[in-house]
């Protein structure tokens, strides 16, 4: 008589439902401030004026400059309390100590000889870079929205078009670190993993 040895099937990763909720939020703010960001760009393109190269609609929100406007401040104000409530939630949590960069990642990246962990040291400056590029983001997108009101944001980029461009060139930054924290979390952790920060 054989016995059976009953298989031992790998648990799934499960992310925490405040990782979920802020990665949902932040995936719909994004799109819809990129999309309404593309309608405003239209209007007066960042380079070469009115007659600068244009975005097609397919790849808009808004259908006109002040719908473009409507749609960016709202998504705006999405994005802004997601990453204020998460930035909470990981303080709260602690999860920074496992998210973001240490010095020991910095002393991995020069000394460790094991690939798995090069990845993770790799994974956590990539998500910890990101910072400095959404507040980048959000503060010239206050100057631009309240010039009147924050005169000092756009003195400190020496005009008006630096601070678009500036505003502007926010953008392919957060594309690029998207694909490669998607590249560097699955790596880490595999598909399963990154698919768990969703559902």
């Amino acid at each position: 008589m054989t016995s059976t040895v009953p298989v031992k099937t790998r648990k799934l990763p499960i992310q925490a439902i405040g990782a979920k909720i802020f990665h949902l939020c932040n995936i719909i703010s994004l799109s819809l401030m990129v999309t309404s960001g593309l309608q405003i760009y239209n209007a007066n393109p960042v380079f070469g004026g009115r007659a600068g190269l244009h975005v097609p609609a397919i790849f808009t929100l808004g259908g006109w400059l002040a719908g473009g406007r409507h749609w960016h401040f709202a998504a705006m104000w999405l994005f802004s309390l997601n990453l204020l409530w998460y930035g909470i939630y990981v303080l709260i949590t602690r999860r920074w100590r496992h998210r973001f960069m240490g010095v020991n990642d910095l002393k991995a990246l020069q000394k460790t000889q094991n690939p798995q962990r090069l990845v993770y040291a790799w994974h956590r400056i990539v998500y910890t870079a990101v910072i400095p590029i959404l507040l980048l983001a959000l503060f010239t997108g206050i100057g631009m929205y309240k010039p009147a009101q924050f005169p000092w944001i756009v003195d400190m980029f020496g005009s008006w078009q630096a601070l678009r461009i500036v505003h502007f060139a926010s953008v392919p930054m957060f594309i690029l670190f998207a694909v490669i924290h998607s590249l560097l979390g699955r790596k880490a952790g595999g598909s399963k993993l990154t698919e768990s920060m969703f559902w």
